[in-house]
């Protein structure tokens, strides 16, 4: 197990993780194996990123829970209120479990704070003090429970997202409250479940809203935690849609336009992914020539586009080798409904799958731009235009293929957690470049994590390609250290935000903690006991995890960061 090379830092070393990775191995060979070879090659090349390769034509990759079609009332006919609260955590408990051995990826609550106070209300559960005082404690066990468990193929945690903020029942408004209370009092190395707050105008975005209490209780949590993060339902990425039926899973995908019915996140999820490498397109084609910056710019797009048809070919084969299994072969979604489409009611896979993404996924722009053309994109209007001419273009193509095929395409700005190693450590075998002596590629469309750009200059420079990327993305800015109290400071981010277009945003800064006294900070020894013995928590790409187990790229990153002060 010490040779183990782990693909995500949530994972840990285990003797079951161990024979499961060795599987996982294998099974991936067999399926490039079973794959044309072009397409198998681009992918042991790093042209393009396969992920989830082990899940192909078997499973889908990650679900937002239709929780209020699937909550079995009818096992609850009898019972007292203590039977009833507990069997509402436990069956929380039981369906991540189920459905981590269902999918590949995660899965999201869009509305937690509504729908457990929906079901409780619908179960007629009195809420006195004492079932106030119940459900928080459970509340803190459920945290503490997504946190502490690696259970999933004996080594990883489940990827659990719970939306919430814009309940207005006093029932919804208490549990949202007990969310951010427990989280927040929980303890440091507390970094699980991803908290996701819903900004709104006219329910807690304002003063004179009914929830901005909750909103500023949620903004000290993300000032001492780094979490909640927030999706912005008003900016203008998402204004167009019900805050409501909005939710964002694990670090960044988003799930709303839909070819087949609702524009919904609620009962979807993603199909699959696949990832381009940008910088791979841009160092082949400077290699070859040197014509003007227009030109190399429209044979990067053509290239990317020959590469995009071959993406198309085999996100579209590994539909319908999904689309060739049973409903059985998926007893947990069959048993609860948690699709938007009743999977007990549906002869055929296709008819709830379809509502499901297809995505295609990007990243190393900066580097993309600094190939091209020798300058950080972000530094120069003329180069800053460019490169949101060239996201603008990919998801044109991204648009064609949904109405051509009536499928829901959409363009991902990838979460390069692992990719962002793999990719230059392939690409500097083949070419030499200055991009490469950092060790890593930039996620997506993100500013390089050394801009020195300040934390709202960051977001404005961001925020556009959140409205072309539809597949699901991220902005975080980074901070000097924790911004205890300061709810005010990031609410003004938060606002800028909203403002620049951005769909979703984070809040990074360090956070270390003594493994000897447990004392908390920024240092390398401990202030209190002086012991070296530190365990590190950092943004790895959208969640939290503990610095040691990052991926080589990703540490890489890390070393890079630098604060972006307002």
């Amino acid at each position: 197990m010490k040779n183990q090379e782990f693909e995500n830092a949530s994972q840990r070393k285990s003797y079951v993780g161990h024979v499961y990775s060795m599987g996982e191995k294998l099974q991936k060979d067999t399926v490039l194996n079973s794959l044309p070879t072009n397409w198998a090659q681009m992918h042991r090349n790093g042209e393009i990123h396969i992920h989830d390769l082990d899940a192909y034509g078997i499973t889908y990759n990650c679900l937002t829970f239709n929780l209020l079609n699937s909550f079995p009332y009818s096992k609850l006919v009898t019972g007292s209120d203590y039977e009833k609260i507990i069997f509402i955590f436990d069956f929380l408990k039981e369906i991540i479990v189920k459905i981590g051995n269902e999918q590949s990826g995660g899965m999201s609550f869009a509305n937690f704070d509504d729908d457990i106070g929906t079901i409780i209300n619908n179960l007629k559960v009195d809420f006195n003090n004492e079932n106030q005082l119940l459900i928080k404690s459970l509340i803190r066990s459920f945290i503490l429970w997504c946190n502490n468990t690696h259970d999933r193929m004996g080594q990883v945690s489940y990827y659990v997202s719970l939306n919430f903020g814009l309940s207005l029942r006093t029932i919804g408004q208490r549990i949202a409250f007990y969310l951010l209370d427990e989280f927040e009092n929980s303890g440091t190395d507390v970094i699980k479940p991803n908290l996701i707050f819903k900004v709104k105008s006219g329910i807690n975005r304002n003063e004179q809203d009914p929830n901005f209490e909750l909103y500023k209780k949620a903004c000290l949590c993300t000032a001492k935690k780094m979490i909640p993060t927030y999706l912005l339902c008003d900016s203008v990425t998402n204004s167009k849609y019900e805050a409501s039926e909005m939710a964002i899973m694990g670090c960044r995908t988003r799930v709303m336009q839909n070819e087949h019915g609702k524009e919904t996140s609620i009962g979807r999820g993603n199909i699959d992914y696949i990832t381009i490498n940008l910088p791979r397109i841009a160092l082949e084609i400077v290699s070859q020539n040197s014509y003007k910056i227009d030109d190399l710019i429209e044979q990067f797009l053509q290239k990317w586009r020959d590469k995009a048809l071959i993406v198309r070919e085999i996100l579209l084969d590994r539909y319908k080798k999904l689309l060739s299994l049973s409903t059985a072969d998926f007893p947990t979604n069959f048993l609860n409904n948690f699709w938007i489409t009743n999977f007990r009611k549906s002869e055929k896979l296709e008819n709830i799958f379809k509502n499901g993404t297809l995505s295609i996924g990007f990243i190393g722009l900066s580097e993309t731009m600094e190939i091209l053309t020798g300058e950080k994109f972000y530094k120069k209007n003329e180069i800053y235009s460019k490169s949101i001419y060239i996201v603008k273009k990919m998801r044109e193509f991204v648009d064609e293929l949904r109405h051509s095929y009536q499928l829901n395409f959409t363009l991902l700005a990838t979460n390069g957690e692992y990719i962002s190693g793999r990719f230059p450590k392939i690409d500097s075998t083949i070419y030499k470049h200055i991009i490469f002596e950092k060790g890593f590629y930039t996620n997506s469309f993100h500013v390089n994590v050394d801009s020195e750009l300040s934390a709202k200059e960051k977001i404005r420079k961001e925020g556009i390609f959140h409205q072309f990327c539809n597949g699901g993305a991220i902005t975080y800015v980074e901070i000097k250290s924790p911004p205890l109290g300061n709810y005010e400071g990031i609410q003004e981010l938060i606002e800028e935000g909203i403002n620049s277009g951005t769909s979703y945003l984070g809040f990074n800064f360090p956070v270390d903690i003594c493994n000897e006294c447990s004392e908390t900070g920024i240092f390398d020894i401990c202030t209190k006991c002086q012991s070296t013995n530190i365990k590190r928590i950092r943004r790895v790409s959208g969640y939290l995890e503990i610095l040691d187990y990052f991926t080589d790229g990703k540490k890489a990153e890390v070393k890079n960061r630098i604060k972006n002060i307002n």
